[in-house]
């Protein structure tokens, strides 16, 4: 199939580029070395004479000139129109059909523009004239109206630090969310350990103090509490009371609060009739103002063993049960701490 294309081979006449220039024979002539100017060497070599170098590097440097303004019309189509290139005739004429060369045909021009000869080329025309006007710009922004690239690229940056920064304010609202979520959940679980905690003690406790009520008991079945343990009064030759009364009609029988040994048994001056008894740690329990006495001196009792009855001898008003307790060193303390302590609750 035949082509319009001209022959790379042939040459372009050096007189319609520049003028007059010299005869490319005087130019270009085959080199033949000799021994003088290099060593001997093996085979024969030559160097074929060189046909239209001149034309051909000038219709390379001709397309090559193009090309590359094309390439800048395109990097600066943007701000500015494109520049039309008009060459001589006899530059052109042995060039191929620049019309075909995407991006390329738009930016050269002669007498008057060239038309694309086929449909094809045509297409290609308009498809490299198109980014001209169009460079950095997306589909998006093009349908906008959007015509700088420059503010175009900076509206996009702009936007993407501000979808940067509202994802890391998300992020980190996110976390802080689940950091207060996770303190909320570890102060619930510390008060229901503590709950827990407090429940346990308490059980183990009533467990405790249940286990002890089974071992301890208090003096007198049915009572009434007229007198509790500091109160002042002239009553009392210390000026207040020492012990804990439980009223209760005379015969009334007294018991064992806890397993013991009887230390005395008899009569004790404003005491009356006192039994006295020290438990297993010490302390001892005293039992005055009775009507009669059921034990002795160094006999074993155990809780809830009748000692005696209610009474009114010594220095009382009415009958009743003074019940005082004396720590292992004598110090007297509070009856009813000390049977609350033991599980009981007169």
């Amino acid at each position: 199939m035949a082509s319009n294309e001209p022959a790379l081979d042939t040459p372009i006449s050096p007189d319609s580029l520049y003028g007059d220039a010299p005869d490319q024979s005087e130019m270009w002539e085959e080199w033949d070395p000799t021994a003088e100017s290099i060593r001997p060497v093996r085979g024969r070599h030559r160097v074929a004479k060189q046909r239209g170098g001149l034309a051909r590097s000038s219709t390379v440097l001709g397309v090559g000139v193009i090309a590359a303004v094309g390439a800048g019309g395109m990097a600066t189509a943007q701000t500015k129109p494109p520049v039309s290139i008009s060459l001589p005739d006899s530059l052109t004429k042995n060039l191929p059909d620049l019309g075909s060369l995407p991006g390329v045909g738009e930016l050269v021009s002669h007498d008057a523009p060239s038309t694309p000869k086929t449909e094809a080329a045509r297409a290609d025309q308009k498809i490299a004239a198109s980014p001209l006007t169009m460079t950095g710009l997306s589909t998006a922004e093009a349908e906008q109206g959007a015509t700088d690239a420059g503010e175009a690229l900076r509206a996009r940056i702009l936007q993407q630090a501000e979808q940067q920064k509202a994802g890391a304010v998300a992020e980190a609202k996110a976390a802080a969310q689940k950091a207060a979520a996770e303190k909320a959940a570890a102060e619930a679980k510390a008060k229901q350990d503590a709950a827990a905690a407090k429940a346990a003690a308490k059980k183990a406790e009533e467990e405790r103090l249940a286990k002890l009520a089974a071992s301890f008991s208090l003096p007198v079945g049915s009572y009434t509490i007229t007198s509790t343990f500091g109160e002042a009064g002239s009553m009392w030759a210390s000026g207040h009371h020492t012990g804990l009364d439980f009223a209760a009609p005379t015969g009334t029988p007294i018991k064992a609060v806890h397993s013991g040994t009887v230390k005395s048994a008899g009569w004790a001056g404003a005491y009356g009739y006192r039994t006295v008894i020290t438990l297993d740690d010490g302390s001892e329990l005293w039992f005055c103002h009775q009507s009669s006495i059921a034990v002795s001196a160094g006999q074993k009792v155990a809780t809830g063993d009748v000692i005696g009855r209610v009474g009114a001898t010594g220095n009382v008003t009415g009958p009743h049960l003074h019940l005082e307790v004396h720590t292992p060193d004598g110090t007297g303390i509070d009856p009813m701490t000390w049977l609350q302590s033991k599980g009981l609750n007169p």
